[in-house]
């Protein structure tokens, strides 16, 4: 451990740290976190809703998890990770992986990196939905209407994870 990191308060899922004056979280269940940006042969890019506490409503979001966050799986790979959430979060199992890039997902308030990934050749296997209590709701969205698309879910009162406008980005959009 980091000998200038100073824990502040420890919780069940996050700690409060402190490193040189700075406070942030750092996430105490996982060793990372990764998010797909998936596309059906269809040329449909695959988005979930589902409702955020803290946000205290629902987001739209690209299909996420955390990496190592089973008791089982705490060495888990960040493609294996990316494999199981798909899966989990949308019941899609997928061909053809690659990994874009490993970003910082809110770097003044935790130490989080996202890598980031594209999935293709997609399958529908599963109903999807998440695990233990998630309610997520799959969402297939043509790529030309997307932009629209999230225009009238804000309308409706959902929030977009930055993720989403970094996958329009990686697919050009």
């Amino acid at each position: 451990m980091d000998a200038s990191l100073q824990t502040r308060h420890a919780g069940r899922f996050l700690d409060f740290v402190e490193r040189d004056g700075w406070e942030f979280v750092t996430r105490s269940n996982a060793s990372g976190v990764v998010a797909i940006v998936a596309l059906t042969d269809d040329d449909e890019l695959v988005l979930v809703e589902q409702h955020r506490p803290p946000l205290g409503r629902s987001a739209i979001e690209i299909p996420a998890g955390l990496v190592g966050d089973h008791a089982a799986s705490t060495t888990e790979a960040d493609l294996e990770a990316a494999r199981r959430e798909l899966l989990e979060e949308t019941g899609f199992t997928a061909d053809s992986w690659r990994s874009l890039t490993t970003c910082a997902s809110s770097g003044g308030m935790t130490d989080e990196c996202v890598h980031l990934f594209r999935a293709e050749g997609l399958r529908k296997v599963d109903s999807g939905g998440g695990v233990e209590g998630e309610r997520i709701h799959v969402v297939l969205v043509p790529r030309h209407d997307v932009h629209r698309w999230i225009r009238t879910r804000m309308k409706d009162g959902l929030a977009v994870d930055a993720r989403v406008y970094a996958a329009l980005a990686m697919l050009d959009l």
